[in-house]
């Protein structure tokens, strides 16, 4: 439906929705529910360039209104994401698919990223400064305006795809880190991961989560995410790719309202795995509802009503 059309980094989607990485696997299991390719696209698991088997358990906690995970990255690795997952996933996706990437050293990213370049179903590398359940990597280059530069220069130098760098809301300025990533060279943002978050077992004392700490995720965090989708957006001249809380078609309209070219959707996939193709299905009446006729017409009118 051309009304629903968007464009990411240059490439076309047919709809702004896309499952955010961590909470759709490669998409196998969904591809079995339903036809994903009603799908903007998909961000694949996060990969990294050894294999990881990921946190210790419990490595999942309910909270009010959303939910706590601290998996750490469990993935095969990238070469066998390229030898086994991509072309299993050729099978029931035709679309270009993005790449979530990971890693503990700039070394790691620029490995994985140059390995994936070569793949021709990614059409995006979404570059992970901000995975707060590892130690030693993810977070830790996202927090840093300096830290995310060097990384996102260091695997545009080895890629010709576009690199979208995904950031951690868990920092004081978020706009001075979009802005280094800009300047370094990214061709888009995408925000937010998760808040660091905890809960503690009454009984016991201790930690629900044996890595104590999780990232925050579901409906409570949207109004969080829009804020910092918005600041981001009035910044940057990239395009930016919404996420947090999202959960429904009004709350795409908002995200894309608020500055966002896509919208990926997380946790709610987690309680549904339906979510993504309900959002798709009910964008036309919930647009048609507020009088909007294309969804391009509407990225962005916050800011600029504010001008």
């Amino acid at each position: 439906m051309e009304r629903l059309k968007t464009e990411l980094c240059g490439i076309p989607l047919d709809n702004p929705v896309i499952p955010a990485s961590g909470t759709f696997g490669f998409g196998r299991e969904f591809a079995e529910l339903y036809d994903i390719n009603v799908l903007g696209t998909f961000s694949f698991k996060g990969t990294t360039r050894e294999s990881r088997f990921g946190n210790p358990t419990p490595r999942i906690a309910e909270c009010t209104a959303g939910m706590l995970n601290a998996v750490g990255l469990q993935n095969p690795g990238v070469e066998a994401v390229i030898a086994e997952e991509l072309p299993r996933m050729k099978q029931f996706f035709s679309k270009p698919v993005m790449a979530n990437v990971s890693g503990f050293s700039v070394q790691e990213y620029v490995e994985t990223t140059a390995l994936l370049d070569r793949e021709e179903q990614v059409g995006w590398l979404e570059v992970n400064v901000s995975c707060p359940n590892v130690h030693g990597g993810g977070m830790s280059f996202g927090t840093d305006p300096e830290a995310a530069s060097t990384v996102t220069r260091a695997v545009k130098a080895v890629t010709k795809k576009p690199v979208i760098v995904k950031l951690s809301p868990n920092v004081t300025d978020i706009v001075a880190i979009a802005k280094a990533c800009e300047d370094a060279g990214a061709d888009g943002i995408s925000l937010i991961n998760t808040l660091l978050g905890m809960r503690i077992d009454l009984k016991t004392g201790r930690p629900v989560l044996a890595n104590r700490t999780g990232g925050f995720s579901g409906p409570a965090v949207f109004p969080v995410a829009l804020r910092m989708v918005y600041q981001v957006a009035c910044a940057v001249g990239i395009p930016v790719v919404g996420m947090g809380g999202v959960s429904s078609a009004e709350d795409v309209i908002e995200m894309m309202m608020a500055g966002a070219v896509a919208v990926e959707v997380g946790a709610a996939n987690l309680v549904d795995p339906f979510a993504c193709k309900r959002i798709i299905e009910t964008l036309p009446e919930v647009m048609d509802r507020y009088g909007i006729r294309t969804l391009r017409e509407i990225i962005g009118t916050a800011a600029r009503s504010d001008a």
